[in-house]
């Protein structure tokens, strides 16, 4: 049985591009990075979006962050229940092994994600409600918000809604011993943000009062 197929043409070609220019022009810092490691300063779990570029809104080269993407950005309870959780274990290895310094929780705007959370809960969508579904299973880690959003028009509730999703994450990050034990001890500190893709502006969660406000 075929399970693999050969890359379309259109990616090889994007490949040998890069080969003969970033990297031509870079081989040896990546030869570095190859043979000494990875000592990434932060971890950042963003969405699997798209349009969510996180080395380019910070600029980042390569081996400077650990990256974890998954649906609406969301981080889970420690629950080590057998059960395998992807999430949970690209968080224990940041913390425990590569000692990153910051963990960074990053949401976005226009999250289909957050969007199909907020049609489950609010009865329209049924298929996520269905036990076999995996994006409503994940989803349920955000449901517990949606009681809390604001009376208001659809695109405010949505905007709420994954802005509340980073910080639901950032609650549960601290559900985790090593997470909690790290950031008691000073040696780690979690960050909540926000990205605007259309305006290109990032907010940060502030914890002192409870607000977004722009970087």
């Amino acid at each position: 049985m075929k399970i693999a197929r050969p890359l379309p043409d259109y990616l090889v070609r994007r490949y040998h591009g890069w080969k003969a220019t970033s990297y031509a022009e870079n081989s040896a810092w990546y030869k570095r990075l190859a043979e000494g490691g990875q000592h990434p300063r932060a971890m950042v779990i963003s969405c699997c979006d798209s349009r969510v570029h996180v080395t380019s809104i910070f600029g980042a080269d390569q081996g400077e962050f650990f990256i974890h993407r998954n649906i609406a950005n969301l981080v889970p309870q420690c629950k080590p229940d057998g059960e395998q959780h992807g999430t949970s274990a690209a968080l224990e290895y940041a913390v425990t092994a590569l000692k990153v310094a910051h963990v960074i929780v990053l949401g976005h705007s226009g999250c289909g994600g957050v969007q199909g959370c907020h049609d489950m809960c609010s009865g329209a969508a049924p298929q996520l409600e269905a036990q076999s579904s995996f994006v409503g299973r994940w989803m349920d880690i955000l449901r517990p918000e949606y009681d809390n959003l604001p009376k208001a028009d659809l695109p405010t509730r949505l905007r709420a809604f994954e802005k509340a999703s980073v910080v639901r994450s950032l609650f549960n990050l601290m559900t985790f011993p090593f997470v909690a034990e790290a950031v008691d001890s000073g040696v780690l500190t979690l960050h909540g943000l926000w990205n605007d893709i259309g305006e290109g502006t990032l907010e940060q969660y502030d914890t002192e009062t409870g607000d977004f406000k722009l970087v």
